[in-house]
């Protein structure tokens, strides 16, 4: 059932891993294989794929994680909860190395928080960023006052589309007649962060976020930084309504 489900292979099997890697590795050093047209290609695909196609409103998704890639040293660590945000930074962020990402192999909403504040005590000489979606936030918006205790100043940056964007995005594939209970009725998120002590930006425009991040780091405490998006803005390449 999964097979080809995401993307369409040329051959797909299913088999032990590890049995596998032994005979791709045997086929590699096989004299006779010139393998260096497939792994041109594979790497233009990848190349390709890593351009930013331009998503709709005001806040464009792409170019905040683009300036994220700029902006950030190498040994940044970035943490993400589970949500159709996420799409953005896992396609568009280039990681320069191990131990750069914290990221919940199950889906987890909410992991994104707690793992920043863990990799900034474990690390504090390092960025470290979250990002979060309005819903991903706040399954745990509580920690945010753990890590200005602990003085963990990492930066979190929520992306408020104002729904559960993931859950929207399949009821409107498959009953776009029958929406519930994906509406979120959301806090001031920068004034949130400053209840506790902690730095708070709105980003309502693109152009507005490489002075928030700026600011945000230069804070000396733990930072939120709010993203206005559309909710139209589903995925780096659909629309909702185009569902």
């Amino acid at each position: 059932a999964e097979l080809g489900r995401v993307f369409t292979p040329e051959m797909a099997f299913a088999a032990r891993p590890g049995d596998v890697i032994c005979q791709l590795a045997d086929i590699a050093r096989a004299p006779d294989v010139d393998r260096s047209d497939y792994v041109n290609a594979a790497r233009a695909a990848y190349e390709s794929w890593q351009l930013p196609v331009p998503s709709c409103g005001d806040v464009r998704m792409e170019e905040v994680i683009q300036h994220l890639v700029m902006a950030l040293p190498d040994a940044s660590i970035l943490t993400n909860g589970a949500g159709n945000y996420a799409s953005w930074l896992h396609r568009y962020f280039r990681y320069p190395g191990w131990k750069s990402q914290l990221a919940p192999t199950s889906g987890s909403m909410g992991y994104g928080l707690p793992a920043a504040i863990a990799a900034k005590l474990r690390n504090p000489g390092h960025d470290v960023v979250c990002l979060a979606g309005d819903g991903c936030f706040q399954m745990v918006a509580q920690e945010f006052g753990t890590a200005c205790q602990y003085g963990a100043n990492i930066v979190v940056i929520v992306v408020n589309n104002g729904i559960y964007g993931t859950i929207r995005m399949h009821q409107q594939k498959t009953y776009p007649d029958r929406v519930s209970g994906t509406t979120l009725q959301n806090p001031d998120f920068p004034a949130f962060a400053m209840a506790y002590s902690g730095f708070g930006a709105l980003v309502e425009r693109t152009d507005e976020f490489p002075q928030a991040l700026a600011d945000a780091r230069a804070s000396g405490k733990p930072a939120l930084i709010e993203l206005r998006i559309s909710p139209e803005a589903i995925t780096p390449t659909q629309r909702l309504s185009s569902l």
